[in-house]
């Protein structure tokens, strides 16, 4: 990616009075939004086929049928706001967080939504990428209206006076363009880089998979362990049931010992406030009861831990650490109950078969593990700075073109 810094610029500025913009290319004009859009409220009428369009903050304008699962639909939209392909729909209530854009659809939207419609002729992609752009909605949550973060509604009329860049169609449509092209390169990039991520995780998941079942000596020795999703395991290691070397107590709501500072409580996310006394002191494997149950951890500290968890104490047969690898191995969804909150049993697990070597053997498998993991834990953590750079560039890339910072290419010089 070219650095922003040494690309083109335009030939002369002028300062636009406003921080938010800064200076701007001498021939562009600055205009107040209700002088390029109108607020228009055009009623849907009843018994239309019309597509229900709501606005997200990540993504923009979109057909809700396209990101609901089926059934979860309004019960009518009989006199919503009618909205045309180029029309600007503002969520009013999320607007500073990039609750706004350019709708591609023709369809209807709720009336709590503002719609725009332009009034002269412009390119709604320029202004989709200024009016989202972080810089901007800063700017367009000074104009909000409410007395905390959350109750915050951009209306019109204070929307209307906000001033913004208003560079001639073909430069507007010209910087579109670049933005189109840069942006999806990036978005290419980045799901590149999120799909390694995805790799690496899979990739430490299979090595803890293979190390708790077969073992670190691939000419060991193999019989059938006689469970299905452990497969054969070396000739010396037994199949025990996690009752044999644990016990498992269930953990209990935080909310009468919740402290700013104290002891840590956990939830299956891991830390997540403290308390002023604690269930247990010491290793244990943290497992979920209920909602998220697939994420075990590992703590050997005095801890508290929430009702919706389990935690289990090993006894001196195994190693606390060792458990947890296997813990992060159990079928969740072959134990699961059907129910729309998914739950575990303490029955469940404590008739749970793990593979099991001696403690030495168990000790080994612990260091290749962690050791194992720490290669592929920085690997993410590379690839993850390297995403939150791209977001960054990005960024910095709209709000530089869509403000005149850059001169973008195919921009002829009598349109600067």
């Amino acid at each position: 990616m070219a650095k922003i810094e040494s690309m083109p610029k335009y030939d002369s500025y002028k300062d636009s009075g406003f921080e938010w913009i800064g200076k701007i290319p001498l021939n562009w004009d600055l205009l107040s939004v209700k002088h390029i859009y109108r607020l228009v409220m055009e009623e849907s009428g009843k018994n239309h086929n019309l597509e229900l369009l709501s606005v997200y903050s990540d993504i923009g304008v979109k057909p809700r049928a396209e990101l609901e699962e089926k059934g979860n639909k309004a019960s009518s939209t009989d006199g919503y706001w009618l909205v045309k392909k180029g029309d600007f729909v503002v969520n009013k209530l999320l607007a500073w967080m990039g609750g706004l854009g350019l709708s591609m659809y023709d369809g209807v939207t709720s009336p709590a939504y503002d719609v725009l419609r332009p009034k002269r002729d412009i390119c709604g992609r320029y202004f989709n990428y200024l009016f989202r752009s972080p810089v901007c909605t800063s700017e367009l949550k000074k104009h909000s209206r409410g007395i905390m973060d959350m109750r915050l509604r951009l209306y019109f009329d204070k929307l209307g006076v906000v001033k913004v860049p208003f560079p001639k169609v073909e430069v507007q449509t010209a910087i579109a363009n670049f933005l189109d092209k840069k942006t999806a390169q990036i978005d290419r990039a980045i799901a590149i880089k999120e799909k390694q991520i995805e790799l690496l995780k899979e990739r430490k998941q299979i090595i803890i998979q293979q190390a708790v079942t077969q073992g670190l000596n691939p000419d060991a020795p193999m019989k059938d362990s006689g469970v299905d999703w452990i497969g054969e395991i070396p000739e010396q290691w037994v199949v025990k049931k996690m009752k044999t070397f644990a016990r498992i107590k269930n953990g209990v709501d935080y909310k009468h010992v919740e402290t700013e500072n104290g002891y840590p409580v956990y939830g299956s996310g891991g830390q997540f406030t403290n308390a002023s006394s604690f269930l247990y002191e010491g290793e244990a494997v943290l497992l979920g009861r209920k909602g998220t149950i697939d994420k075990p951890l590992y703590v050997n500290e005095a801890f508290w831990t929430v009702d919706t968890m389990f935690y289990a104490i090993c006894n001196s047969t195994v190693l606390t650490k060792f458990v947890y690898y296997c813990a992060t191995t159990i079928p969740f969804k072959f134990y699961s109950t059907a129910t729309a909150l998914p739950s575990m049993t303490q029955t469940d697990l404590l008739n749970h078969k793990f593979a099991v070597p001696n403690k030495h053997e168990q000790s080994q498998i612990v260091n290749y593990i962690e050791n194992k993991s720490a290669e592929l834990d920085e690997a993410v953590i590379l690839q993850q700075r390297q995403i939150e750079k791209l977001k960054e560039y990005k960024t910095t890339l709209i709000n530089s073109a869509v403000t005149g910072k850059i001169k973008v290419p195919k921009v002829d010089s009598e349109l600067s």
